[in-house]
């Protein structure tokens, strides 16, 4: 028979696996991306030094050709290892059903207690505000950012400290908000409890880059856009700062 710690282990094993998943794809895409850029640089001088050296140097024109041949190849090595790889995540599949988010709010609060809250002395304080509002989604794939969000804030959170989750709805939309005092260093300190693997917390401890933010927030993203909402993080986590990331939901898919 199943014990209930072992169900509880298993799902938080089940959870921390689907954030290694998207944040794999996230990084990906962001090699994609920042591989490209440079690529298509190179191959638009490539194009201006053609024009200008003499045909007749067959040195110049073999740099040329082993130029333009390079920029080929990394182009199709993105395409078939990069963007393959990315396939199966690049766009999430989800399974729309109607459910009331003020079921939904005190159980992901539990799996984030059971997972990391306890062993770090992190508490998670519950406001919400949703009523009698229908949200028309994936329950799984909104827990799953809904959990992630909280384990990300008691990641960064020290001994005794408090996060608050708020949910509220309008006509239109679900928001849920987890709300903190940060403490990033945190998540390098191997002397505490952990639930996020290493390297992905120690990006994350590290300033982002503009309009960017951890790679370990993938996951969030990624249920937000699938139900044509969007997610808020900040870029920096400052040390003692207060923090806010934001889930926003339409009530209605489109």
């Amino acid at each position: 028979m199943v014990s209930l710690s072992q169900t509880r282990t298993e799902r938080t094993a089940r959870l921390c696996a689907e954030v290694a998943l998207f944040m794999r794809d996230q990084v990906l895409s962001r090699v994609s991306h920042d591989l490209r850029s440079p690529l298509n640089a190179i191959h638009s001088w490539a194009y201006v030094l053609e024009r200008k050296i003499d045909n007749a140097d067959t040195a110049a024109q073999r740099a040329l050709g082993g130029i333009r041949t390079g920029v080929e190849q990394q182009v199709q090595l993105i395409e078939t290892l990069v963007d393959t790889t990315r396939a199966e995540t690049r766009k999430l599949r989800i399974a729309r059903a109607p459910f009331e988010p003020t079921v939904l709010i005190p159980e992901a609060a539990d799996d984030a207690r059971i997972a990391l809250g306890d062993a770090r002395g992190v508490s998670f304080e519950v406001e919400d505000a949703t009523g009698a509002a229908m949200l028309d989604g994936d329950r799984e794939r909104i827990a799953q950012a809904l959990w992630l969000m909280l384990v990300f804030a008691a990641e960064t959170s020290p001994q005794g400290a408090s996060v608050a989750l708020t949910a509220g709805a309008t006509a239109t939309a679900a928001q849920f908000a987890v709300k903190w005092q940060a403490s990033p260093r945190l998540l390098t300190d191997e002397t505490l409890a952990h639930v996020l693997e290493r390297f992905a917390r120690a990006q994350a401890s590290e300033q982002q880059e503009a309009g960017r933010y951890a790679w370990v927030l993938a996951l969030c993203q990624r249920v937000a856009e699938a139900h044509g909402g969007r997610f808020e993080a900040p870029s920096v986590l400052g040390e003692g700062e207060a923090v806010t990331l934001a889930l926003n939901v339409p009530l209605n898919g489109a």
